[in-house]
């Protein structure tokens, strides 16, 4: 996921690592933190797979700065991790919302549409946080004030993800609106 963010804020625009690094942590940051021990060695491993450029200025103190930039192999990659994302990227909730941060760079509305439904599909299946003779419980039945808290608040959440998936669909299947590259 480090590695989807970093090609999503390059395909932006080139930054510089500390500017990189803040937009990081401005997107999920405070859900999972990200370090220097891992930033750092994964734009290394991206800058020698040939997906990164990177090319040194003169900084605003007395130090150079690293400006890294997407390469033509970087974006397609970006791409490809837009278009066919791991299943943990739409089941899990703070890894989907990284992947919509930057699906508007997927530049097909069927390739996001495609992404969207299977956000939907996943959605659409019964679930809950806890389970009783393997049937989700279900607020109404959760006798314990905050467990039941929890069950309200995930079925709001739920219910209003599920109606804006279904208005981004239509809108990306019928509008013409087209994605930024």
């Amino acid at each position: 996921m480090l590695e989807l963010t970093i090609l999503g804020f390059l395909g932006e625009q080139p930054l510089h690592g500390y500017e990189l690094k803040a937009r990081i942590q401005g997107l999920s940051g405070h859900v999972r933190p990200v370090s220097d021990g891992a930033l750092y060695p994964a734009i290394t491993r991206l800058v020698k797979a040939g997906k990164l450029d990177q090319r040194t200025e003169p900084g605003s103190g007395a130090a150079p700065r690293r400006i890294l930039s997407l390469t033509p192999e970087g974006r397609a990659d970006l791409h490809e991790r837009l278009r066919s994302p791991k299943d943990a990227d739409i089941t899990d909730g703070q890894r989907f919302f990284t992947l919509l941060a930057f699906l508007g760079q997927l530049p097909d509305r069927a390739g996001q549409a495609a992404v969207l439904r299977r956000r939907q599909e996943f959605l659409s299946a019964p679930a809950s946080f806890f389970y009783e003779g393997g049937r989700p419980v279900r607020a109404e039945d959760e006798p314990d004030l905050f467990r039941r808290g929890m069950l309200r608040i995930a079925r709001a959440t739920g219910t209003a993800e599920k109606k804006w998936l279904a208005e981004a669909i239509a809108e990306l299947e019928g509008s013409g609106i087209e994605g930024r590259s």
